[in-house]
């Protein structure tokens, strides 16, 4: 099974309710034969829960995977370079949640093979297999997360410090992760910037000198910019060091 559908198929189990889960034959259409000769077709409650599993697909995205550093760096990279919509919202995106699904496909495997497939074949409950399934997601989340933002936000919780890291709730995972990755994103977009932005401060110092300052430095810097980012590879070393920067547990 490909990675794109372990994604799908380990999030919609893992949000899916226990009710539904336990209740695997549950139809989805129910149909009635009314007088007449004519036919009735209903949904059942089934289809309305998936649903609203599927609206919280891009939550999950966010909060338990690799996505969110991934399209920060590559954000503030466009911003560096001065390229403006070059990469679109769209390409960047589809770069963010590819990278991702690479760099997160130990996970889905582990738990597709000890969670999802075990309870297909009705050798785990419903719970026993959800608790399976939270384990390398976790582990994922801890390897990423800074000790001081789980502190932090086991003291908004008013929690005890915890002895282990399986004692830490998903409540205060999510957060302290969230928190971890935001400041490692921005950490990687600054060291990002700094070459770009000296091309840009060279270039507005020689028109300065040269008394061109009606020209925009912006427009002599880009090309500069741009054949920097070329010779030296750019983008598989951005890509490299973005995927060697998260721990997979």
């Amino acid at each position: 099974m490909s990675p794109p559908v372990k994604l799908s198929v380990l999030i919609l189990f893992l949000l899916a309710p226990f009710g539904l889960m336990a209740e695997p034959t549950l139809p989805a259409v129910v149909v009635e034969d009314l007088s007449g000769g004519a036919t009735r077709y209903s949904l059942s409650v089934q289809v309305l829960a998936l649903m609203t599993v599927l609206s919280l697909l891009p939550a999950m995205l966010l909060m338990m995977t690799s996505f969110t550093r991934i399209i920060i760096v590559l954000s503030i990279l466009r911003q560096a370079l001065g390229t403006a919509q070059t990469p679109s919202n769209q390409i960047l995106i589809g770069l963010s949640l590819f990278l991702s699904l690479f760099i997160m496909s130990p996970v889905f495997t582990q738990a597709y093979d000890e969670a999802y497939k075990p309870y297909i074949a009705e050798q785990l409950s419903a719970d026993q297999a959800l608790e399976k399934l939270k384990i390398p997601f976790r582990n994922f989340m801890m390897a990423q997360t800074r000790e001081d933002d789980i502190g932090l936000f086991s003291r908004i919780a008013d929690d005890q410090p915890y002895a282990t890291p399986e004692d830490v709730p998903f409540t205060v995972l999510m957060p302290a992760f969230l928190t971890s990755e935001l400041k490692t994103a921005f950490q990687i977009g600054f060291m990002l910037f700094i070459p770009f932005l000296i091309i840009d401060l060279v270039v507005a110092s020689v028109l300065m000198a040269m008394g061109m300052m009606m020209l925009s430095p912006l427009i002599i810097s880009l090309p500069f910019k741009l054949m920097l980012f070329v010779l030296v590879d750019g983008w598989s070393l951005v890509m490299g060091t973005l995927a060697a920067s998260f721990v997979v547990a």
